[in-house]
């Protein structure tokens, strides 16, 4: 039985749960928001939407249909149990942002249909997995972050200081000595678009920026990886120990049956020499 409901075996809300928890369902849904998703790409389409426009449309409001049957059937068939699920507040959210109306005046609204498709989070468990290790590696990156903003901080003030008078398209303000820096962080064009023509002005310049792109690039933003690689790899530990007590768990109760019976034929065969 499903572990979101709590109804009584063999009752209808049971036999929904039951129905909407099969793998016949859950991968029927996971086709249809991927098919889904795809068409809401087909429709930014003039051309196809010329063309197919109506059947896409359609589709859309079939499919938007079937959703809001699935969390209807959801909330009867787990009642209370359904909203204290993350997941299922998730599902409910998406959906429900595809009933928000969708006029020309509301074209963003029409716009966040398309995240629907983030529904297959919920629907795969290896995602599900994965999106569980980066909240989980939330508080650890909250130093990460805490040390860029610092290293950040001080390079915007040494750059505005040094650079603001002859170069303020990209240092005039701590605000686009931010940005400058940031986009020297990404290495987008930070040599030929920034670094070498300061450094045309400033010869010295370079003592500023390679120490940064290697304090960023190569060193703040790698604990970044090594916290989530390190989180991940624990919650698949997690998931192992689970998988494996709970094989133990059958081992010791299939050893524990045979026991018992060995026990029983051991007694009967016991009466059967006696006699």
């Amino acid at each position: 039985m499903s572990e979101n409901t709590d109804a009584a075996e063999g009752t209808v809300r049971w036999k929904l749960a039951q129905f909407i928890d099969s793998p016949r369902i859950r991968y029927s849904i996971l086709a249809l928001i991927v098919f889904n998703a795809i068409t809401l790409g087909l429709s930014t389409s003039e051309a196809i939407s010329a063309h197919i426009g109506g059947f896409l449309a359609v589709f859309d409001t079939a499919v938007l249909s079937v959703f809001v049957a699935e969390m209807g059937i959801k909330i009867y068939a787990y009642g209370p149990r359904f909203f204290k699920s993350a997941w299922n507040l998730f599902d409910l959210i998406v959906v429900s942002v595809g009933l928000l109306p969708t006029s020309a005046n509301l074209s963003v609204l029409r716009a966040l249909r398309v995240i629907r498709a983030m529904r297959i989070l919920s629907i795969v468990p290896q995602l599900r997995s994965v999106v569980r290790a980066l909240l989980e590696a939330l508080p650890g990156m909250g130093a990460v972050v805490i040390l860029l903003g610092i290293v950040y901080y001080i390079f915007a003030v040494m750059t505005t200081m040094l650079y603001s008078d002859t170069f303020p398209q990209w240092f005039g303000t701590i605000g686009e000595s931010l940005y400058s820096l940031f986009q020297i962080m990404t290495l987008e064009s930070w040599s030929m678009g920034i670094v070498r023509p300061v450094m045309e002005v400033h010869p010295y310049a370079w003592l500023m920026f390679v120490p940064f792109i290697i304090a960023t690039s190569f060193a703040v933003l790698n604990l970044f990886i090594g916290i989530l690689v390190n989180t991940m790899q624990a919650a698949v530990e997690e998931e192992q120990d689970k998988e494996m007590e709970r094989i133990l768990n059958i081992v010791i109760a299939a050893n524990k049956e045979t026991k018992e019976e060995l026990a029983v034929l051991r007694g009967l065969l016991e009466k059967a020499l006696d006699k």
